[in-house]
């Protein structure tokens, strides 16, 4: 996937607010592989796509 220009990138307490997740939640799910979130890892910083925590958030609704 192709960083777009516009896709806002969130660290992980930035994406537990976004998400309703807590962000030990979120680490957790890095490190176990439970979703694939596909973390950015620049060095010991995380960041999250905001275009991939919709996909997610859409993946998991109950309809």
């Amino acid at each position: 996937m192709n960083l777009n220009d516009h896709d806002t990138l969130f660290n992980r307490k930035q994406a537990a607010q976004y998400t309703g997740f807590t962000a030990g939640t979120l680490a957790v799910w890095d490190c176990t592989k439970r979703y694939d979130l596909q973390p950015i890892k620049i060095g010991r910083s995380v960041r999250y796509r905001k275009s991939v925590l919709d996909a997610f958030i859409t993946s998991q609704a109950v309809r």
